[in-house]
């Protein structure tokens, strides 16, 4: 039975995916509110986390169901919650990674996935951190440990994973070397720390220089095809690339022999739901990432704010890679 002091209304608006294709594929639709389940909360949207994933899902590069409402990470106060539920009351501010459907009004998301969102910051500010933050968090403290001295590469460094990455990386000691495709965008990387902000087109190279041809330690990648085959030979000897995004494209399958010829190299295709798979290991990241806030080590950078009812233009501005930092959907 779920718990709620208020009167819910049964339609709320949401965005609605019609159908695989572009972003005109979009319809702001008056769709019913979700109802949660035994271990479930409702929560009230204060923001939507916009992700390169939901372009996919909205293109037919992923396989999901039409029509399809997208999103997972998203801020908000829980109005409802499950019967099961005993770690969450109606009233808490909270953040998620988890959710279902945040492209709307209201969503519901598992109670055991919940990041608790401080008094202290905004809750359309919190909506960077579910799933970018927690993202930087698992690249830098789990997928590769990184520690004092090392030379870190990542690409897309005035993106919302690359700033929160860059300052994270950076606040563990490493030197962290980044690859951004306008001066304005170098500009943000530089703020977020990085040491060295390098061009798309020589990036490689610069790499080698400033490593004095040793290559760096750990190479994150997120933009996929365009950079991946130079971000492997950045590598040193036993070192790791790690892909985690596909912004140019899918990278090709390749013989893994050439793991051997570039170093005996590590690389790896982690994805968050596989670093989030307990309540504990979710409470862990949530509490290192408040923590670095709340020092002032690390700074969130919401950019772009667009009506949720405007999902299509976030959309054709996010593939046209013309957003930086973190950009948010407000209901």
């Amino acid at each position: 039975m779920t718990q709620t002091p208020v009167e819910l209304p049964e339609m709320m608006q949401a965005a609605v995916v019609t159908e695989a294709g572009g972003p005109e594929n979009f319809q702001w639709r008056e769709v019913p509110v979700p109802l949660p389940s035994a271990n479930q909360v409702l929560i009230e949207t204060a923001a939507t986390g916009l992700n390169f994933i939901e372009t996919y899902q909205r293109s037919g590069l992923y396989d999901v169901p039409y029509p399809f409402i997208p999103g997972s990470e998203a801020s908000g106060t829980v109005v409802a919650v499950g019967d099961q539920v005993g770690n969450v009351t109606v009233g808490d501010r909270v953040a998620t990674a988890s959710g279902a459907e945040t492209y709307a009004q209201f969503f519901v998301a598992p109670a055991d996935k919940l990041l608790p969102v401080p008094d202290t910051l905004d809750l359309v500010e919190a909506a960077a951190v579910p799933l970018q933050g927690m993202t930087a968090h698992y690249l830098c403290r789990s997928t590769y440990e990184v520690s004092a001295g090392d030379n870190v590469f990542l690409t897309a460094g005035a993106g919302g994973v690359g700033q929160l990455l860059t300052q994270m990386c950076k606040h563990l000691g490493a030197n962290v070397y980044t690859v951004v495709s306008t001066d304005e965008k170098r500009k943000i990387a530089e703020a977020a720390g990085a040491h060295g902000v390098f061009s798309y087109d020589d990036f490689g190279d610069k790499l080698h220089e400033v490593t004095d041809g040793v290559g760096v330690d750990v190479a994150y990648d997120a933009v996929g095809a365009d950079t991946f085959d130079t971000s492997l030979a950045s590598v040193r000897v036993r070192g790791m690339i790690v892909l985690f995004g596909a912004a140019s494209g899918p990278v090709p399958p390749f013989d893994l022999q050439r793991l051997n010829a570039e170093g005996a190299l590590f690389t790896t295709r982690p994805s968050l739901a596989h670093y989030t798979r307990t309540g504990d290991e979710v409470a862990w990241r949530a509490q290192e990432i408040f923590g670095w806030l709340s020092e002032g080590a690390l700074q969130l950078s919401v950019d772009q704010r667009y009506d949720l009812a405007d999902a299509a233009d976030a959309h054709r501005a996010l593939e046209a890679r013309k957003t930086t930092g973190k950009t948010v959907l407000v209901p």
